[in-house]
């Protein structure tokens, strides 16, 4: 009998896991913090492209003659916004690969989300926030912020990269030239289009990047790069100098209106992208997020240092104590948690990845707001905070429901937001411009 309940128990942890594999993951659990959830909005989805015209082919280079060809470069781009869905619409289930172990294929799969494909949108002019993923990483494994976004108000654009398989690292070079320019182009592009149409507002843009895309948005963002840099010497023929400081194309890689920069997990401090000071060139107020076990881009020479180096910005640290690398996609799909190469992509190996979602939520929903919708309300959330989570006191005293969110008041200095006893393993520093 104690056998029998012990399957018992075991296969409803499995049916539970499975469940929230396929549920939207923009759609949080019930221990999410108080910001987490999906806003008023329903939400649409649509795709379109772009065409960066006569783009250097970097991966074409001749040393022999010194030149480069160049071609149209078409960037396929998701689009969530503010929707009028019509009652009982179908939410849209997004399909994407990932490159898979050698010598095997592309590894496919699905995500279930709740924006309707091609909705009308809602009456407004909207903030615009531009996504872009991680080397190798597909857009739509951001579902899980940009639908959530979207459904608080914001017009969020997800860029497809199409990246070299990461697995061929002869490649690099590729992705450290693009992802900035892409992401300047994207941005100045959706301003003047989505902004002539009425449908953002392109004063209010935020940029969001997740390792090398994090590297991309600090450095659209302001940070400026450095000529000397070992980045410089990866990428042949000097083919960087005109984008890096003194460049003749340096304002290539900027964008107007940037009010505030997220980065995940930042690429770029291994390479000394922007030597010592091109961080500081960086004005918008800035959150990076990163786990401090982060083997792939380093915590210490990445998001800790720039940290510091950011001088001229308001910025902000969010840390996952033990957490790696992969704290910006969503929960593994069911097609991906098969094999550990596959699983690895989406999940820590400490924490519960549906839990990391929830944070981020709640931590860039606060950051947004404040900073790019100018909502005042929204600083408790990240203002005067103990730097520990664990820190935080939540008296038996200051009777609440059990379920109750911490009002950050009244004695009670948990986090802001979150529940009691839900608030663990995170530290956040915070430092206003010098």
């Amino acid at each position: 009998m104690q056998h029998g309940l012990g399957v018992f128990v075991v296969l409803g942890f499995a049916m539970a896991a499975s469940a929230a594999a396929r549920d939207a993951p923009s759609r949080p659990g019930i221990d999410a913090p108080e910001l987490a959830r999906l806003g008023t909005f329903p939400v649409g989805v649509r795709t379109m492209t772009l065409v960066d015209a006569a783009q250097v082919d970097v991966l074409a280079y001749d040393p022999a003659t010194g030149t480069a060809p160049k071609h149209d470069r078409e960037l396929v781009v998701d689009l969530w916004y503010p929707a009028d869905a019509a009652e009982g619409a179908a939410p849209e289930t997004y399909s994407g690969s990932l490159p898979a172990e050698p010598p095997a294929p592309p590894s496919h799969f699905t995500i279930p989300g709740v924006a309707v494909r091609d909705a009308a949108p809602a009456t407004g002019r909207f903030p615009l926030v531009v996504v872009s993923h991680g080397y190798s990483n597909a857009a739509i494994a951001f579902s899980w912020l940009t639908e959530n976004l979207a459904s608080k108000g914001y017009v969020v654009a997800a860029i497809r990269h199409e990246d070299p398989p990461i697995t061929d690292r002869s490649k690099f070079a590729e992705p450290l030239f693009r992802r900035p320019l892409d992401i300047a182009f994207v941005t100045r592009s959706l301003q003047r289009t989505l902004g002539g149409e009425g449908r953002i507002d392109p004063s209010r843009t935020a940029l969001i990047g997740y390792s090398m895309g994090g590297y991309g948005v600090l450095t659209v963002g302001g940070g400026v790069l450095d000529p000397g840099s070992p980045l410089s010497r990866i990428i042949p023929g000097s083919l960087l100098a005109p984008y890096a400081r003194g460049g003749a194309s340096s304002e290539v890689l900027r964008a107007t209106g940037i009010k505030a920069i997220v980065a995940f997990a930042p690429g770029g401090g291994s390479l000394r992208a922007w030597g010592a000071e091109g961080l500081g060139a960086i004005t918008a107020p800035l959150l990076l997020i990163a786990g401090d076990r982060d083997w792939t881009v380093d915590y210490q020479t990445g998001a800790r240092a720039f940290f510091d180096m950011a001088t001229n910005s308001r910025r902000y640290l969010l840390t996952f104590r033990g957490a790696g690398h992969r704290i910006a996609l969503g929960p593994a799909p069911e097609e991906m948690r098969g094999r550990l190469w596959d699983f690895d992509w989406f999940e820590d190996p400490v924490w519960r990845q549906d839990r990391i979602v929830a944070i981020n939520l709640h931590m860039i929903t606060a950051f947004l707001d404040r900073y790019v919708k100018d909502d005042a309300s929204r600083a408790p959330y990240l203002d005067g905070l103990p730097r520990e989570s664990i820190q935080g006191d939540w008296p038996a005293s200051a009777a609440r429901a059990y379920d109750a969110y911490s009002p950050g008041a009244d004695g009670i200095t948990v986090w802001k937001g979150f529940q009691r006893g839900h608030a663990e393993g995170l530290e956040l520093m915070h430092e206003v411009p010098r």
